[in-house]
This record gives C-alpha cells, sequence and structure tokens, in this order.
C-alpha cells in the first residue's frame, strides 16, 4: 500500500511538475492574470472602496466569500483539535509541587490542596519544571503589550499597509504564546481562558458572517457593505471601507484565538494542566 501511494505521489508530483512549462513568465505583463483581473482591481479599488490597500480590499471585499471561508476554516481547525487532543480526566499525580516565590523553597504535597494557593506566592511545578530565566521572564513582561499593541495596529491599519486580520491576529496569538512559554501554561491559561478562547474564536467568525447577513436584511447583497451606508450614516464607498475594517476585526479574533487555543492543547497534551 505505501508503494502505491508512493507511486501516486511520484506520478502526480511529475505531471504537476511538467505541467510549469506553460506557466507565464514571472512577472510577465501579458499574462492573462495581469490584463484583466490586477488592472482592474488596482485602477478601481480606491475609487470603489476607498482603501489605499489593494490586497486588503480584494480579500474582505471583492473575494470577500472566499476570506469568510478561510476564517471558517481557521475556526474548524480549532476546533476539530479541541475535540481529538482535550481530555478531561485529570493527568494522574502521587504527588504535588509548589515552589515558594519569595524563598524557593519546594513543596511537596501527597494529597492535592482543595483550593489552588495564590501563585504569586506559591508556584505550582510540572513533572518537567525547570528554574524559569529570570531575564526572559521579565524581558517578556515588557516586550508583550507592545507585541499586542503592534497586532491591534496590524489590524486596524491593513487599509493602508501591509496587514490586516490575519497577520494581526497571528501577532497576538504569538504574544499569548510567549506568555507561556516565557512562563507556563497556567500563566497563559490564566489570562485567557478555554472558554474566553473558544468564544473569542467563534465570535470572530460570527462578526464576519454577521456583517455579511446585516447587509442582506438592510437590502443588499450577503457581503455587500455598501448596504450599511445608512445604518452608519456614511456614503456607499465609506460604508464598503469600515465594513472592511469590521470583517477584518472579525478575522484577527478568529485567528488569534484559534492559535492559542490550539497551542495549548497540543503543549499540554489535552489537559491544559502542564506543558510549555
Amino acid at each position: 500500500m505505501k508503494a502505491l501511494a508512493l507511486a501516486i505521489v511520484v506520478l502526480v508530483g511529475g505531471l504537476l511538475i511538467s505541467a510549469t512549462v506553460d506557466f507565464p513568465d514571472w512577472g510577465d505583463p501579458a499574462s492573462p492574470a495581469a490584463l484583466h483581473v490586477s488592472p482592474r482591481y488596482i485602477e478601481k479599488s480606491l475609487e470603489e472602496t476607498s482603501v489605499p490597500n489593494v490586497v486588503t480590499s480584494v480579500l474582505a471585499d471583492y473575494r470577500g466569500f472566499d476570506t469568510m471561508f478561510e476564517t471558517t476554516v481557521v475556526f474548524t481547525a480549532g476546533v476539530a483539535c479541541f475535540l481529538l487532543l482535550r481530555r478531561r480526566e485529570p493527568r494522574p499525580e502521587p504527588t504535588r509541587v509548589y515552589r515558594h516565590q519569595a524563598t524557593g523553597v519546594i513543596v511537596e504535597m501527597s494529597q492535592p490542596p482543595e483550593s489552588e494557593p495564590a501563585p504569586e506566592v506559591f508556584q505550582r511545578i510540572d513533572d518537567d519544571w525547570t528554574p524559569h530565566d529570570l531575564i526572559v521572564m521579565n524581558v517578556c513582561r515588557l516586550l508583550i503589550p507592545f507585541i499586542q499593541l503592534f497586532g491591534l495596529y496590524v489590524i486596524a491599519h491593513g487599509h493602508h499597509s501591509p496587514g490586516g486580520g490575519f497577520q494581526g491576529g497571528v501577532i497576538l496569538g504569538a504574544s499569548v504564546i510567549l506568555i507561556a512559554l516565557s512562563w507556563d501554561l497556567r500563566t497563559a491559561e490564566m489570562r485567557l481562558h478555554e472558554v474566553t478562547t473558544g468564544l473569542m474564536s467563534a465570535i470572530g467568525v460570527f462578526i464576519y458572517a454577521g456583517v455579511g447577513a446585516l447587509a442582506l436584511a438592510l437590502g443588499g447583497n450577503f457581503l455587500d457593505y455598501a448596504a450599511l451606508a445608512p445604518l452608519l450614516r456614511v456614503d456607499p464607498i465609506a460604508a464598503r471601507s469600515l465594513g472592511i475594517f469590521f470583517v477584518e476585526v472579525g478575522v484577527g479574533l478568529a485567528v488569534m484565538a484559534t492559535m492559542v487555543f490550539i497551542y495549548k492543547n497540543l503543549a499540554s497534551e489535552g489537559r491544559l494542566d502542564q506543558g510549555l
């Protein structure tokens, strides 16, 4: 069976490679894509959407359906990881170990306490725990707010420069993962709880589809942001620009939350109790 699968892969790969000889030259101004679609967007994007960044207007407006379903795929990936990896049964732990933050004294308990001690006093130690680097912890504590601020900037400024919901969402998600890497997973879980993460991912998709449905309810087509003009009290072109911004916010939320969601389950074997 493996030999048959390998033969199919090699055959398909060979066919795809042989087809590349028919591709137009790189950057060829006479290629089909450069003669019809691209000039139309380049010439009309700013006029029709009031968005200087053509890439953003194409992704969130001209091909808004495609991007909405890409966002749905991201959300579905997070749900699939949750269903496959999440475990509710507690990890077997004959003892539970805590480290006193001020003195560094290690306390081992044969029975788990009824309630977790305050994390600023006692730090729970995982099975594979190693002392955290003080410099790394504090440098990350200093940088993470700026990383998150930059993520928000990338989402909000996607109209004018490279960026948007996908890129900004990745930056925001990476900032939360950095908390888990420099501190521990429990600290990241306290900052952004599992339930909150799941809700944010779903809300991101809902914002995107909701803006489209709202346009439909106001008499336009689905994802026709110009139909929002009476509600937003702006002209139709400005409404398309604002509609793009709204859906970019939804994309950013979904991407950020799904990244964190997947990381937490992978790093802790689905139990969210230990891990990097």
